[in-house]
């Protein structure tokens, strides 16, 4: 993820990367994992941008979520999806 996070960054792809964790079929982001049969888990790279495109954050909502964002060169952005839901985590890199 620190590969994928400073290359968005670097490519001035967005200033917001999010990885999108979740053991569903999702068109969102860009996959960093292979398929596997022995891991339900997927990984893949988005931003900020795609999620208010796609309406998971609502346009009038961005300037929030933007507060809570914590840096990236320090944290990774997660949106967990799992059977309890979906949530925004911030694990330290």
């Amino acid at each position: 993820m620190a590969k994928a996070s400073d290359s968005i960054i670097d490519q001035e792809v967005t200033k917001y990367p999010i990885f999108v964790l979740h053991q569903h079929d999702l068109e969102i982001g860009i996959p960093l994992t292979a398929e596997d049969d022995t891991n339900p888990w997927k990984l893949q790279a988005s931003s900020l941008e795609e999620f208010v495109s796609k309406q998971i954050i609502e346009p009038k909502k961005v300037d929030s979520f933007r507060t809570i964002y914590k840096s990236p060169e320090k944290f990774f952005c997660l949106f967990v999806i799992s059977e309890l839901g979906a949530k925004f985590i911030f694990i330290p890199r």
